[in-house]
């Protein structure tokens, strides 16, 4: 008989894989590669979701990655832009090539290339990029002159389906500005691009990170279809389990999955995280109703927290005037004395990590008005 695991118990597993139930002591680059990346439209994002993975984090390190190119910001799964370490870059980029491949099906873009010649698109931006960096605004200028009666975007955008783009430094680094410049993954990293790998492997790395999961749940957090068949080769090295809703789920024979009743601490997430968007089903960190507190054309694009291993609000820092920095907390629900001293405790942390320069601290927790 298939044993069954209760919400509660998918919760604690994942929190765990997610290096939420206590700070890990790892280095961000190792943190990195565990979570098969990090989501990274939002620049800063990453550093505010490994400063409340990581034992000690220091922004400047992960900074230094970017500039000694142990990390890179990439789009790979998804189509979504992550920092993903170096060795992971090129072969997750050539897994998720499929989703590229239908992004130029894309009815946005999609009249703008009619007449184009794909190959030699690629290969004059190829060129061009190898050449020295170039902003979105570089690349649309020179692509537009080689074709002028094309939709100038619709080429940057196909070019960013057809080659694995890098976005190059000072974009990405701690608190820095820096306008999207692109090269090649191949020029950046002085390696040659792969064959793409089986992703059974990919699968395996997600389970480590996500797990316990379904097919549906993979094909969610990747981007990738037809992972079925991957989980059928997988499944006899695989613990087999169902959810309270009867759906299968996979997992590691050995990964952790804690007491349902341990305990989870506060945490702060930021924009994007792939915490929330890497399941069909999200149920294990955010109720159904909580997830329509935060429902946009993005699906989560505010920060948010946990409490007790569940979403249950958001947050933002305002900054008023240069000297004082105030975190603002804004619930879905009444909290208790004991998690509104928590979310105050840690607060104070992440402002003094995210605001350092602000002479004056404050937190805020709004109260919780009716929703309908």
């Amino acid at each position: 008989m298939t044993d069954v695991l209760s919400r509660r118990a998918l919760n604690r597993a994942y929190l765990d894989r997610q290096l939420l139930l206590r700070r890990a002591e790892l280095t961000p680059l190792r943190a990195v590669e565990h979570l098969v990346g990090l989501q990274a439209q939002s620049p800063q994002a990453p550093y505010v979701g490994l400063w409340t993975r990581l034992q000690g984090f220091r922004a400047e390190e992960l900074s230094g990655h970017l500039t000694d190119r142990k990390v890179v910001r990439i789009a790979v799964m998804r189509n979504t832009v992550h920092l993903v370490g170096a060795d992971d870059c090129l072969e997750l980029r050539s897994l998720t090539q499929p989703i590229f491949d239908r992004g130029m099906s894309n009815p946005t873009y999609a009249p703008g290339l009619v007449g184009v010649d794909l190959k030699r698109l690629a290969a004059t931006a190829q060129k061009l990029m190898e050449t020295r960096p170039r902003t979105t605004a570089e690349l649309r200028a020179e692509l537009a002159a080689l074709w002028p009666d094309n939709d100038p975007a619709a080429l940057v955008f196909a070019v960013r389906g057809l080659l694995p783009c890098v976005q190059v430094p000072p974009r990405g680094l701690w608190r820095a500005a820096g306008r999207p410049t692109l090269t090649t993954a191949e020029t950046w990293l002085g390696r040659d691009p792969r064959t793409p790998p089986e992703p059974d492997a990919m699968v395996l790395r997600y389970l480590a990170a996500y797990g316990p999961a379904g097919v549906k749940d993979a094909q969610t957090w990747c981007g990738l279809t037809r992972l079925g068949e991957v989980f059928e080769r997988l499944r006899p090295r695989l613990r087999v389990f169902r959810d309270e809703r009867g759906t299968e789920l996979f997992d590691l024979p050995d990964a952790p999955r804690p007491d349902p009743g341990t305990a989870a601490p506060v945490r702060f997430l930021p924009e994007y995280d792939n915490l929330f968007r890497s399941h069909a089903d999200r149920s294990r960190i955010v109720s159904d109703e909580h997830r329509q507190r935060l429902s946009s054309r993005n699906d989560a694009p505010r920060p948010s927290f946990c409490v007790d291993g569940f979403l249950r609000g958001t947050w933002k820092i305002d900054r008023d005037g240069r000297d004082t920095a105030v975190l603002v907390v804004e619930p879905f629900q009444r909290l208790s004395k004991k998690h509104a001293a928590a979310l105050g405790a840690d607060g104070g942390r992440l402002l003094r990590f995210a605001a350092p320069d602000a002479g004056t601290h404050d937190i805020r927790i709004a109260e919780v008005s009716a929703h309908p």
